[in-house]
């Protein structure tokens, strides 16, 4: 942040340090264990004293020479150079802090240089004493420098207590040092025996050559057993975050972990195969080949150790974007542009957003990611994201994916940094946030008050139904909309009619015929099966029929209606119910809306765009991204079954319904599981989050909110709490049936919430609901406008379920359904959301509001029969 940035786009993503450092540290191991190799070789030649030996090994102290002085003193200065610049901010702190280390380093590395050209241009001139006494002096500097090394190292890893003391020895002594020096002790001997190889089998004199590589196979078989015993030691020691970290949270490592433990059976195989007699033709290509396992070898382990330290460059001191942990709150606070010191935009505009988007990414990402590079491509990761989708993702990304570090900035760097990604990178926008959507017309029912002998009462029990409409891969939920109906007798004491009375309805004639859908209905009977085929109607044999008859009311149960026609998205269609005497005479008609939308906005996030009319529904690329992302996040293979003809619904492991009423799966349910986890990337947004996947926004083709309370200003956070909190109200409901992940998740959310999280009571979907009750204290006027953590006790307290004080009449007969209250309007107008006050009222308001009991009391009403303070004007007129 604090320098100028190298600016790299296809070799970026860490790739150029990966493919010097590895290589360099794979021949400064060989440069310790090499130099022991060469002075109990030499050794060896005195002990057996065999000239041929001798001679071996100086060739070998040649090769060795031309390899670690050349080869790794560039790939050194390589090093340097690289990190210098990708990440020169923790070269600093390195530099500072271990400075008198780094001078002692360096004469131990001087001292390595002019031992071993004196060691190898003294071969033979001097004598064996002294000549053995120089050899140890390189050994001895050379692992000298991989000690201090080896402190700087694992200090970047595992701090300590140096992040308290800012103590020289404190870092350098870190919690890790003497495991890991043993481990590359023993490590630097092993690659000494595989270097060994390679000069023992190409040597031509049959018996030398099987001696040597013998000698060589004792250097890799010995340290072995050490080796993994330092190893274990070294995993022990690292603290439990990092171990949590590497071997559980990072799916990434997995590939080294798993490279590391079969390559480890490998190297001891391959040892022991070249000891056998074997023909030079056979043993130096397999020579060759264990070298270079061996730097694969190498290579598992500096991943894995790179990977135990993230989101940190230097563990919980700096991030490995360079910005360091004790900033962050400040950055958060003014802004990263105000304190980003080689940034051309110091603020945001329209004209800007792109350039400084890049500027921001070249601070935060650069480190870490290329652009269309071998490495951490940011184009590939982020191919599906919207600007907006992208947005959410950064603002939580640390909480599933803790490798990377938290992001640092205001909301409108935030925003300018995804658009550049998914716009600037990608192309990709998002849809117009504003649908134009017609008023819908409806014919009313006729309806005269002086005749009419009954009222039919007709409401759909949610009021926001929402389906995903991709069967062939995965569903959220199957298309079915319940009506129910109350039939009135009118009279001075009205009466609910349900015997030796028969109930017909119809889908209006641009729903009915499922011929139009074929598609819809062919993929969605291969999810659903033809069993629940049947019995929800989804072969269309239930656009119309006639409704069952429960107690006290009517229902039609799971019509199939989607949200389409020929002529487009219709997220209202119209249902017509009559009620017939048991002769066929007509008592009552009426219509209703049954509110069905695929307004849920994952393209966002998940690829795709919206199916119909830029404004609805999922592509195939938004469902195959969906079961991608949780196979990799959950160990699943769901996109594997669904693309071999088994397509995916969440409710086949996430329940509906509560434990005592679904069998358990061992997993969240479905409400838990879906708002645990989009919360951490959707905290923050209020009423915007819901609308982000329900389709409640007042700007979009469904604008499903449209009831009373949407009118007076009141939105989903008013009833339900901001997304935060009713994700912790489902998880706490979880966490008491046992389940730990929603603790994990828990976890996450606590400090992203206003209300505390203890005052937050745990609650069950679909049974632990707000009540109206909570606000319209004795059906008065309320005295604040929420009701978030109150919650109905019982299923049979719900709205939907609830009746008046005679028991008789639901209070949606009266008000309608939920979330769409009369009086209820959006953009499809009045007539749609009202239509049984507009026929027996001529208004919008609730049945029988201002003092109209005349619809279906024949006297005038002098007691409130149906509940408290209902014989006055309606208030919000």
């Amino acid at each position: 942040m604090n320098y100028p940035v190298w600016q790299l786009d296809f070799f970026g993503g860490g790739f150029l340090i990966a493919a010097i450092a590895v290589f360099h540290v794979y021949l400064s191991h060989f440069a310790v264990g090499g130099g022991l190799f060469l002075v109990l070789a030499e050794m060896k030649a005195y002990r057996d004293e065999d000239n041929a030996i001798l001679e071996y090994v100086r060739k070998h102290a040649q090769f060795f020479l031309l390899i670690t002085m050349v080869a790794g003193g560039i790939t050194g200065v390589g090093i340097w150079f690289t990190i210098a610049l990708l990440n020169p901010a923790a070269t600093s702190v390195l530099i500072h802090t271990f400075v008198f280390a780094w001078a002692a380093e360096w004469v131990f590395f001087v001292i390595e240089i002019v031992a071993l050209f004196i060691y190898y241009y003294s071969f033979g001139k001097m004598q064996r004493k002294y000549h053995l006494i120089i050899g140890w002096i390189y050994f001895g500097a050379a692992w000298m420098s991989l000690f201090i090394i080896n402190g700087i190292i694992d200090f970047m890893l595992t701090p300590g207590s140096w992040i308290e003391n800012q103590n020289f020895w404190s870092g350098l002594f870190n919690p890790t040092f003497w495991p890991a020096l043993a481990f590359r002790t023993f490590l630097a001997l092993l690659i000494a025996g595989l270097f060994g190889f390679v000069t023992a089998t190409w040597v031509k004199k049959e018996p030398l050559r099987i001696t040597m590589t013998r000698f060589a196979a004792l250097w890799l078989l010995i340290p072995f057993v050490l080796f993994i015993f330092s190893a274990y030691w070294y995993k022990v020691a690292l603290p439990a975050d990092i171990q949590e970290m590497l071997f559980q949270r990072m799916p990434a490592m997995t590939l080294y972990i798993d490279g590391f433990m079969w390559i480890s059976p490998i190297l001891v195989f391959g040892g022991l195969l070249l000891a056998i007699r074997m023909p030079q033709a056979v043993t130096k290509p397999i020579a060759l080949m264990m070298l270079i396992i061996g730097l694969l070898y190498m290579g598992c382990f500096e991943f894995m150790r790179e990977g135990g330290r993230k989101p940190y460059i230097i563990y919980d001191h700096m991030y490995s974007n360079s910005i360091f942990t004790r900033d962050m709150e400040k950055i958060n606070q003014q802004g990263l542009l105000a304190n980003a010191k080689w940034i051309k935009n110091k603020s945001i505009t329209d004209d800007n957003r792109l350039e400084t988007g890049r500027e921001l990414y070249n601070v935060l990402c650069l480190s870490c990611h290329a652009v269309g590079g071998p490495m951490h491509d940011i184009q590939k990761l982020t191919a599906g994201f919207t600007p907006s989708g992208l947005d959410a993702m950064i603002s939580g990304m640390e909480t599933f994916h803790p490798y990377m570090p938290p992001y640092a900035g205001s909301d409108e760097e935030r925003y300018a940094l995804a658009y550049y990604i998914a716009y600037g990178l990608n192309g990709r926008l998002d849809q117009e946030a504003t649908v134009a959507v017609n008023k819908k017309r409806i014919a009313m029912p006729p309806f005269d008050s002086d005749a009419a002998t009954h009222v039919l009462l007709a409401w759909n029990t949610l009021g926001m139904h929402t389906i995903s409409d991709t069967y062939e891969h995965w569903a959220l939920q199957a298309p079915g909309n319940t009506i129910h109906a109350q039939l009135i007798l009118r009279g001075e004491t009205p009466e609910i009619v349900t015997d030796e009375v028969v109930l017909n309805y119809h889908m209006e004639p641009a729903f009915s015929n499922p011929a139009d859908h074929v598609d819809f209905w062919d993929s969605s009977a291969i999810l659903f099966g033809e069993e629940l085929k049947r019995n929800t109607g989804l072969t269309g044999s239930k656009m119309q029929g006639t409704m069952t008859q429960e107690d006290g009311y009517f229902m039609a149960d799971q019509i199939p209606v989607v949200p389409y026609t020929k002529s487009g998205y219709d997220p209202y269609p119209i249902v017509t119910i009559e009620a017939k005497s048991a002769d066929g005479t007509l008592l009552a008609s009426t219509k209703v809306a049954a509110p069905v939308s695929t307004e849920m906005g994952c393209y966002q996030c998940h690829g795709g765009q919206w199916r119909v009319e830029h404004k609805a529904g999922f592509t195939q690329t938004t469902a195959r991204n969906i079961l991608a992302v949780h196979d990799r996040m959950s160990g699943t293979q769901l996109l594997t079954k669904a693309e071999t003809g088994e397509p995916q619904r969440c409710q086949h492991c996430h329940s509906v319904q509560p434990p005592a009423e679904t069998p358990s799966t061992g997993q969240l349910n479905l409400s838990a599981a879906i708002h645990g986890f989009h919360s951490a990337f959707l905290k923050g947004q209020g009423a915007e989050s819901c609308s982000r996947c329900h389709p409640s926004s007042p700007t979009g083709a469904t604008q499903s909110l449209r009831g009373i309370h949407n009118e007076i200003g009141l939105d989903c956070t008013s009833c339900h709490g901001s997304l935060e909190e009713h994700a912790i109200s489902l998880l706490k409901g979880e966490a008491e049936q046992g389940h730990n992940q929603a603790s994990v998740l828990l976890e996450h959310l606590q400090q992203n919430v206003a209300t505390a999280t203890d005052e937050i009571t745990p609650r069950q979907p679909w049974v632990n609901q707000p009540d109206c009750l909570n606000c319209h204290l004795e059906f008065e006027q309320p005295e604040n406008d929420s009701t978030f953590n109150q919650w109905t006790q019982t299923t049979e307290e719900l709205y939907r379920n609830r009746t008046d004080e005679s028991g008789s009449l639901f209070c949606a007969a009266c008000h309608s359904s939920p979330h769409g209250v009369y009086p209820a309007a959006n953009g499809y107008g009045e007539q749609v959301h009202n239509i049984q006050p507009l026929q027996y009222q001529d208004n919008t308001l609730p049945i029988g509001s201002n003092l109209n009991c005349a619809v279906c009391h024949t006297v005038e009403m002098e007691d409130e029969m149906h509940h408290p303070n209902m014989l006055r004007e309606f208030r919000n007129q």
